[in-house]
């Protein structure tokens, strides 16, 4: 039985509910944010001694043969809970199960939520990256304005977050990649509260999107040029038309896509790449537990069932 780890909306998840159904494979659906319904029990060992009972159906740790860790939902406290001290007490402690049950799921996982943790930490990325073989631009992660001003001196550059791209608030916003006109001395107070990431602008023809699972490789040009709003950013304006194409890598690319994978612990990964007006691939990142249902509804890619394969060890290598 597979346990799949998200919440009541993600949709991708949904692509992978269904293929599973197509093919008979026996699974359970653990949104997160519902767990304060279940009744949950974890011995101190052995590691699959654990069981959550939800909506009458029962999982037990030693069903579990694989799983897949996407977007967990915080677990909803009652509302019949009004103390402030008391709900985040309950919601620490739902945390802390499910880091204990996640911990407990390691060698099972397609990407464990550890390694996604880790493979997060986008300096690191660039630096594996290089090592691999990819061509990488030239970047400073920074709070520094000379430091910044030594990318920018270089020609165009780009400014965009370290990691977190979301401003909560009452009203949501989210900070996308963008070009630096110029950098003056009296913004030097403003860059000293965080550090971003500063990085030479390539001059694209367009993005690529590479989705890795395991050892297969899905390649999608995303025609980013075509409109002014998405060029420096394609996730920009939220353009439903941008259009989007199957591509095939260079072999000696898509070795370097596995590997750079690998290398992170994972067996699933969205890796971000720029193709110069050259022709030259350049790396930008990867996205550890990405998304990736918009791409197999555009191109096809048989992304879901891939997943499938690496979940029930089926995958051809």
């Amino acid at each position: 039985m597979l346990l799949l780890v998200t919440n009541r909306r993600d949709i991708t998840m949904d692509y992978v509910v269904a293929e599973l159904r197509r093919r008979g494979q026996p699974f359970v659906r653990l949104n997160t944010e519902h767990l304060p319904q279940a009744l949950c029990s974890m011995a101190g060992y052995p590691r699959d001694a654990w069981s959550i009972s939800l909506n009458g159906a029962v999982v037990r740790g030693p069903q579990i043969t694989g799983a897949y860790f996407r977007r967990p939902g915080a677990p909803v406290v009652p509302d019949t809970v009004t103390d402030p001290g008391e709900r985040a007490y309950i919601e620490a402690e739902w945390s802390s199960f499910l880091k204990s049950l996640y911990c407990r799921l390691e060698g099972r996982w397609l990407n464990s939520p550890t390694r996604i943790f880790l493979a997060e930490d986008k300096p690191m990325q660039l630096l594996l990256a290089q090592e691999i073989g990819f061509h990488v631009p030239e970047a400073c992660i920074t709070n520094d304005i000379s430091c910044a001003r030594s990318i920018t001196a270089l020609g165009q550059a780009i400014g965009k977050p370290l990691r977190q791209a979301v401003l909560t608030g009452e009203t949501e916003r989210v900070i996308f990649t963008s070009r630096l006109s110029g950098i003056e001395d009296d913004q030097s107070d403003a860059m000293r509260l965080t550090p971003f990431i500063v990085q030479s602008e390539v001059l694209k023809q367009y993005d690529v999107r590479v989705t890795v699972v395991g050892k297969r490789v899905f390649a999608t040009a995303i025609w980013s040029q075509d409109n002014a709003e998405t060029e420096t950013d394609w996730r920009k304006g939220s353009r439903t038309d941008l259009r989007h194409e199957k591509i095939v890598l260079e072999l000696g690319v898509q070795q370097m896509c596995v590997q750079l994978v690998q290398r992170l612990g994972l067996r699933f990964g969205a890796i971000d790449l720029i193709c110069d007006r050259a022709g030259k691939l350049w790396f930008l990142e990867i996205n550890p537990n990405g998304q990736w249902a918009w791409i197999e509804n555009l191109t096809g890619y048989p992304i879901a069932s891939a997943i499938v394969d690496e979940l029930t060890g089926s995958a051809v290598v």
